[in-house]
């Protein structure tokens, strides 16, 4: 298997984890604890786990850590949609951020797909 750093997935989330990073600075101060903590969180946790995954022993496991990488992207995804909708941080980011994201979901239900057909 490659190394993680290899991975156009993973390459791509931790670009989607510097942009999440950027729109949540200009969040309202008393999200700090709420909506901001749990996007940065959603987000760090899509390359962690990728990397998690790709370090272990089977093609089982990477699929596990897979899935919990795409499970994290929908929360991120969810999140995005309710701050979007309060009009937090600046707009412009959100369209960068969607793209990203939708390109990472794709990739990681592709390889999810084809570690499951192997």
């Amino acid at each position: 298997m490659r190394g993680y750093k290899d991975l156009i997935v993973w390459q791509r989330s931790i670009e989607l984890t510097s942009l999440v990073y950027t729109l949540v600075r200009d969040f309202p101060k008393e999200e700090l604890f709420g909506l901001t903590s749990q996007i940065k969180r959603a987000a760090v946790s899509i390359p962690a786990n990728i990397a998690e995954g790709s370090g272990r022993r089977t093609e089982k496991d990477f699929r596990h850590f897979l899935s919990i990488a795409y499970g994290s992207a929908l929360e991120l995804e969810t999140h995005l949609i309710i701050t979007k909708g309060f009009s937090f941080g600046k707009i412009d980011l959100y369209d960068k951020i969607e793209k990203i994201l939708t390109e990472v979901l794709k990739m990681l239900n592709k390889m999810h797909a084809n570690e499951t057909s192997d």
